[in-house]
């Protein structure tokens, strides 16, 4: 019954990173507290691991929106812009419940990676196709994220039962 509501944790974990949540973190969270409680043992070793996929998924989180946007034409600046303006979103939101840290990070990204291009004296075209690499940056990042949560998910569970 442990390992059931161990995996249903888990779950709820890995379906609240896209909203923007620190659902790696929770992941993470979980597995320390399920170590604690249970003599079943999932092992500091394996935790410490757990929690460097969890460090790899924010660090990756945040550069992939940058990377973008310079894949897509933009300057050093327009991808400083993009990490900026998603985590500027991120934590502003937009006054939607459940979904608006997600939604501002992905309007963030956009528009830091535009304000910041066109600071730079981009024309607005050429900005606009930057700012539009960030954003997708920032969506390849967030689907990237939830994939590292599901690995660490199988690992927590993996290493719970065995």
């Amino acid at each position: 019954m442990t390992i059931l509501l161990l995996a249903f944790l888990l779950f709820c974990c890995i379906m609240i990173i896209p909203l923007g949540l620190p659902g790696t973190w929770l992941i993470l969270g979980v597995a320390v507290g399920y170590a604690a409680l249970t003599n079943e043992g999932i092992g500091w070793i394996n935790i410490v691991l757990i929690g460097i996929l969890a460090i790899i998924g924010e660090v990756l989180e945040f550069m992939l929106a940058g990377r973008y946007a310079r894949k897509y034409g933009g300057s050093k600046r327009a991808g400083w812009g993009a990490i900026i303006g998603g985590m500027v979103g991120a934590f502003v939101g937009i006054p939607v419940p459940i979904v608006g840290p997600m939604i501002g990070a992905f309007i963030g990204a956009f528009a830091g990676a535009l304000l910041f291009e066109l600071a730079g004296g981009t024309r607005a075209g050429p900005a606009t196709r930057v700012a539009t690499g960030a954003l997708l940056g920032r969506v390849m990042a967030a689907a990237m994220k939830v994939g590292i949560g599901f690995v660490m998910a199988a690992w927590v569970i993996g290493a719970a039962i065995a």
